[in-house]
Order: structure tokens, then C-alpha cells, then sequence
């Protein structure tokens, strides 16, 4: 019910459409003239008695502008119409009178040919003439043609032809599309599956299915409005009232396109200097990676320049290559010399130096350490309170691993303005030198204690024999003498073990001697006092002193 329906609006659309077009075709006798301009003007003037120009008058004649002859020529072809049924082309004459050519059809003068006519076109007098006698000829013998009883009953026909066939053609396409959605089900679960990102499911089987049909529909739509779209100008175009409209709305369609391709290609040559520019500066970067990879493996080694600066300087490099690549190719990019396009360009740069001045802080920090070179990947290192081993270096922080495994990022900034204590690299070159203080009381003679404490640093672990410890005294304080043991280590990430490991060997050596350790403020009174030390190194018949009091009178 539905279609029959279609099909009838459809004829009687086309029905309407071939009356009007020949109604217009035959008696478009009312068009409005172009305004008259009261002055002699050189701007050309179409003449189109029927829709298409068949050639422009540029020359006025007398009190007649070129406006005013163009409409007037346009008139008289189309009076040749109106007034004989049968055109004979053997009637139309051109004849020279008084300097000047005219073009006449019987009794009808179509129109008059001037020496200015024929200077303005660059050609002589009798060639202009004879020219515009064919041109008038043809549009004449076209129109007659054109209007004739069989031809419009054909131009009918080709309409009827173009709606039964678009309605076909959908029907077509339904199908298809049918077809095309009933196969898409029917891959679920074998080609379509569940799209996960990860372990994230995006869209499991049914919501995919249900997405690609979606996408199908619409595919669908947009074949079936361009059928219909474009089957309107084709059926246009059919009649020669109405072919300018269906050029316009051909246009619509395929000029961008058109725009597009012709676009590409101009846009060859310099798309084949960007390719080649982009290769050039490819292998360039190529080259100086090559030179980082083999100063960076000591294989190539340079006067002055570490191999730790090998990769840096090369990032600095790379990167400004590529930006004098981008200058350089910046010329041949499409809409380079585009307003709008500067402008964002403009635009952007103000907004990166306006909002990135700390960033940039950070970057030029990060350019100065690598090449004062403080610290290096996996260095132990201090940083005002923070210890630990250096994790990362970027060019706008540095990463801190802490021996409590917390991972710390500073800025570059920060670093710079800040003193860096780094123990790996004094532990690789001399060895690092570790302290610890102790107070002993003055009862107790210093050489005894320098000779415990020699023995406590050589029960520890990870303590270099060579270059032997050593003891510095470096007070002499109210209760006690302070006694400072200094060792050599060469691995810098096992300072607080070692630290933890020389205080317990002190501890057991002193108790080991019978030497309390009292310090730094540890007072007690040796008449009936317990000794502080611990009661495993003390003897099994150990008693405490009695309390001695004394009077005195």
C-alpha cells in the first residue's frame, strides 16, 4: 500500500514538473530585464534568450548600452520563436550596410554587428558576424528541437524512468542491507567479539552487535538520501528550463570533491619536499643516535666529554633539529599562510610562555645538572633532609627512592638551589668515610678505648680493612670524653645496615671490657648503685656494691 502510494506522488511530481518546465521553456517571454544603465559602458552583457548564454555584447551602439542591446538580441532570437512555427535555416542572413553587419531572419532584424564589436573581441568585422550567425543559428534550430511534442513526451519518459528506477534501487538497497545485518548477527561470537582494553570490557558481544547495526542503519540512510538527492538534478537536467538548477545542486555534491582532489593534487609538489626534507633530517638523527649509542658504551671516546652526556646531548640535538625541520617545512604545509592559522600559532605560544614559566625553570635545571653532573642513575644522594638512590632523571624532576622505599619527586629547581651530598660516587672513587661518636667516661684509659672501638669496626661487615679505621677524640666534656670511630665502606646503599652493625659490635666489645658506657648524660651513684652492664657479661657472683655512709660530727 505503501509503494503504490510512492509511486503515484512520484508521478505525479514528475507530471507537474515536465508541465512547468515546458511552460517556462515555451513562454519565457517575461523574464526581467537587466536594469538600464543611462551611460556608454564597456561591462560585458550575456545574451541568453533560452536560460544558456550564448555569447556577451561588450560595445554599446548609439543611445543603446551593452545592457540594453544584450536584452534587445536576447529578445529578437526569441520573437523568431513566438512568431513561426517552422524554422528554416536558410532564412537567416547576415548583410553589410553602411560599415555595419546585421543578422536578420526574414522580416525580423536579430542583431547589429559595429566595427567597436569587432575591436573589442580582437577579430575583424566579417568574421565576428559570421561567428555569431552560427551561434544564433544553433540556439535557434536547439530550441526548436527542444519544444517539439516528441522530445518533451521522451524528456517524460526519462523522468518516469529515473522515479521507477530510484524506487527499484531503494528496494535494492533495503535489501541489501537486510542482508548485510542478518551476517553481522551471525557473527557473534566468532569474528565479533567482546572489545576489552586491558582487562576493561568496553562493549561485550550484544552491545557491539548492537553498535555495528546501528552504524549499518545509518550507512543505510545517507545511500539512500544521495540516491534521492542526486536523482532530483538528474531528472532537472533533463529539461533545458531547469538545467542550471541541476547544475547547482550537481555542484553541491561533487564540488567539494572536486575541491578536495584538485587540492591534492597542487598539493604534490611541496607534499614530495615535506617527504623529502622529513628524510633528510630522518637520517641526520639517525647519525647522531649512532654517535650516542658508542659514547655511551665508551666505544667512542671524546677529549673532555663524558659518557654520561652522550644521550642528553643527544635529545638536545634531536630536538632542535626537529623544530628547524618544522621551520623549514612550515612553508609547504596546507593553510600555512592561512590567518586563522597563524593566529592559533600566535595564540598557542602565548599561552605556553604565559603558563610554563616554572616549567621552563625546571627544563634549563634540568640541562644544568646533566652536564655539572651531581649525581648519576642509582647514585646514593642527599638533598637537604631526604636520602636515597636516584631513580629517574627527566628534564623537569628527579625521582628519589628513599631506603624506606618511599619514592620522592623533586623538582629540578628545587636541586639547584639546594646542597647535594652524593655517596656513591665518593665511595667509588676514595671511599666513604662513616662516623659515629661515642662518650666514654675519664676513668677509663683512651688508648684502651681506641683499641675497642678499632676491634668493634673490625667485627663489622662491609668495613674496608684498607685504608684502615680510625679514632679522632674530639671533645672533653664536662662527664665524659668523646671518642669519634671512623671507617672506609665502598658501598654507599648499605650505610644504615653498617651504621646499625658498628653500633651493636660498640656495645658488645665495651660490655665485653667491663666498660660501662655512661654517656652522654647517664649518672649513678656507685654506693649500692647495679652496673649498667648488661647482666650477661657480668660474672655469676656479682654483687652489687653495698651503701657506704659516712657520718660526720
Amino acid at each position: 500500500m505503501k509503494s503504490s502510494f510512492f509511486i503515484r506522488f512520484l508521478l505525479t511530481v514528475s507530471i507537474l514538473l515536465c508541465f512547468f518546465s515546458t511552460l517556462w521553456g515555451q513562454y519565457d517571454t517575461l523574464d526581467i530585464r537587466q536594469s538600464v544603465s543611462s551611460r556608454r559602458t564597456y561591462a560585458p552583457a550575456a545574451v541568453a534568450p533560452f536560460h544558456d548564454t550564448l555569447f556577451y555584447v561588450v560595445a554599446g551602439m548609439g543611445p543603446f548600452t551593452a545592457q540594453e542591446r544584450a536584452a534587445k538580441i536576447s529578445e529578437s532570437i526569441r520573437s523568431v520563436n513566438r512568431k513561426y512555427r517552422i524554422f528554416h535555416a536558410d532564412s537567416l542572413v547576415m548583410f553589410s550596410e553602411g560599415g555595419i553587419y546585421e543578422i536578420a531572419y526574414r522580416d525580423i532584424i536579430l542583431m547589429t554587428i559595429s566595427d567597436t564589436d569587432a575591436r573589442l573581441n580582437g577579430k575583424t568585422l566579417t568574421a565576428l558576424a559570421q561567428e555569431y550567425e552560427d551561434i544564433i543559428k544553433t540556439a535557434i534550430l536547439q530550441r526548436y528541437k527542444d519544444i517539439k511534442l516528441t522530445t518533451i513526451l521522451l524528456r517524460v519518459f526519462w523522468v518516469l524512468f529515473i522515479i521507477v528506477a530510484q524506487y527499484f534501487l531503494i528496494k535494492l538497497v533495503n535489501h541489501l542491507f537486510r542482508k548485510i545485518s542478518g551476517r553481522i548477527e551471525k557473527m557473534k561470537g566468532t569474528i565479533i567479539k567482546t572489545v576489552k582494553i586491558k582487562s576493561y570490557v568496553l562493549m561485550d558481544e550484544k552491545k557491539t552487535i548492537a553498535f555495528i547495526l546501528f552504524l549499518t542503519r545509518i550507512l543505510r540512510f545517507i545511500v539512500i538520501f544521495l540516491m534521492l538527492y542526486l536523482s532530483v538534478p538528474l531528472a532537472l537536467s533533463i529539461f533545458p528550463a531547469t538545467k542550471w538548477l541541476a547544475n547547482t545542486l550537481f555542484g553541491y555534491v561533487f564540488r567539494p570533491f572536486i575541491n578536495i582532489f584538485s587540492g591534492i593534487i597542487d598539493f604534490i609538489p611541496n607534499l614530495i619536499a615535506i617527504v623529502v626534507t622529513v628524510i633528510v633530517f630522518r637520517y641526520i638523527i639517525r647519525g647522531l643516535r649512532f654517535m650516542a649509542e658508542e659514547i655511551d658504551k665508551n666505544r667512542l671516546t671524546l677529549k673532555g666529554f663524558y659518557s654520561d652526556w652522550a644521550y642528553p646531548t643527544f635529545h638536545i640535538i634531536k630536538t632542535l633539529l626537529y623544530a628547524f625541520m618544522f621551520v623549514v617545512i612550515w612553508p609547504y604545509l596546507p593553510f600555512s599562510e592561512s590567518p586563522i592559522f597563524q593566529g592559533v600559532s600566535v595564540f598557542i605560544g602565548i599561552v605556553f610562555t604565559l603558563g610554563s614559566s616554572s616549567v621552563i625553570g625546571n627544563i634549563v635545571s634540568g640541562l644544568v645538572l646533566t652536564y655539572m653532573r651531581p649525581f648519576k642513575i642509582g647514585d646514593r644522594i642527599r638533598i637537604g633532609d631526604l636520602t636515597g638512590n636516584v631513580v629517574e632523571k627527566t628534564p623537569l624532576v628527579t625521582r628519589i627512592r628513599t631506603p624506606k622505599n618511599e619514592e620522592v619527586t623533586i623538582p629540578n629547581s628545587n636541586i639547584m638551589t639546594a646542597q647535594t651530598f652524593n655517596y656513591s660516587e665518593s665511595a667509588r672513587t676514595w671511599g666513604l668515610i662513616i662516623h659515629t661518636k661515642v662518650g666514654i667516661g675519664y676513668e677509663t684509659p683512651w688508648r684502651e678505648v681506641h683499641e675497642l672501638l678499632i676491634e668493634a669496626a673490625k667485627r663489622t661487615t662491609n668495613v674496608q680493612e684498607t685504608p684502615k679505621p680510625f679514632i679522632l677524640q674530639t671533645a672533653l666534656d664536662d662527664y665524659y670524653v668523646e671518642y669519634q670511630l671512623n671507617v672506609f665502606i665502598i658501598d654507599a646503599d648499605k650505610m644504615a645496615l653498617i651504621y646499625s652493625e658498628i653500633l651493636q659490635n660498640i656495645q658488645d666489645v665495651f660490655n665485653e671490657a667491663g666498660i660501662e658506657l655512661l654517656s652522654p648524660h647517664y649518672q649513678a651513684h656507685r654506693d649500692g648503685s647495679h652496673s649498667a652492664i648488661p647482666v650477661s657479661y657480668l660474672p655469676a657472683d656479682y654483687q652489687a656494691p653495698p651503701v657506704n655512709i659516712k657520718v660526720v660530727r
